[in-house]
């Protein structure tokens, strides 16, 4: 077998490096909420903001387009995806296949649990200060800490997406911060049965905990498609 043809493929690895860490910045920058749903994003002002080419640029997108997070729409250009119903369904079926699977085997110490509580800390810390956007984040990474206890990288690259594109659903919420403050008590719980290496009733815990979830926020998009009819 000859390398030759491998040889021409040089610059298009360093193309899609770049084009990974652009599309890095702007997943974090969708995650945030910089670029809310339906935004339109122009190639050249973030081209020209980033300083890389339209070629890298396009690369970009198109991986954020396999994570869900960008839509094409023909001839209008590349769109921060507006999440349905549906989207908000199958994600928590996702999330409770990984999540709850994940602690579900945990039946006694167990080293990932210290980020687990690190997680529900740092939630605890951000509702004192009323830094909302730390306490979603915090929330964030006490799920994903909470699918690192299986010990897949897999189950951990498919959380963060999952994640992220939670981020877009959250955005049906008039106040998407607030509404994590609720289940900070509930995190509390569930680490402590995870302490207690009770890692079934921690997974039962979590499946009501991500119903009730998934249920206020079907019902906020019902609430914003009911006020977009009337």
């Amino acid at each position: 077998m000859t390398t030759d043809a491998l040889a021409a493929d040089r610059a298009l690895l360093s193309r899609t490096s770049t084009a990974e860490r652009v599309a890095g910045i702007l997943r974090t920058r969708i995650i945030e909420g910089y670029f809310p749903p339906g935004t339109r994003l122009a190639e050249d002002a973030i081209g020209s903001a980033l300083g890389v080419s339209r070629n890298t640029l396009r690369e970009a997108f198109r991986l954020l387009s396999h994570e869900r997070l960008l839509t094409h729409e023909l001839n209008r250009g590349m769109f921060v995806r507006s999440l349905t119903v549906e989207d908000v369904v199958d994600i928590y079926q996702v999330r409770r296949f990984i999540e709850c699977g994940a602690i579900r085997t945990v039946t006694g110490p167990h080293p990932g649990i210290e980020a687990v509580a690190a997680a529900v800390e740092a939630g605890e810390a951000a509702l004192r200060a009323r830094e909302w956007r730390a306490l979603g984040t915090a929330n964030m990474e006490f799920h994903q800490s909470l699918v690192a206890l299986a010990g897949s990288p897999r189950s951990d690259e498919l959380m963060s997406g999952i994640l992220a594109e939670l981020r877009l659903v959250f955005h049906v919420m008039a106040d998407p911060q607030r509404f994590h403050e609720p289940y900070l008590a509930r995190n509390r719980e569930i680490l402590h049965q995870l302490q207690r290496g009770d890692g079934a009733g921690a997974a039962d815990a979590l499946d009501v905990y991500l119903r009730d979830a998934e249920n206020q926020l079907v019902h906020a998009f019902a609430d914003r498609l009911a006020d977009q009819d009337a």
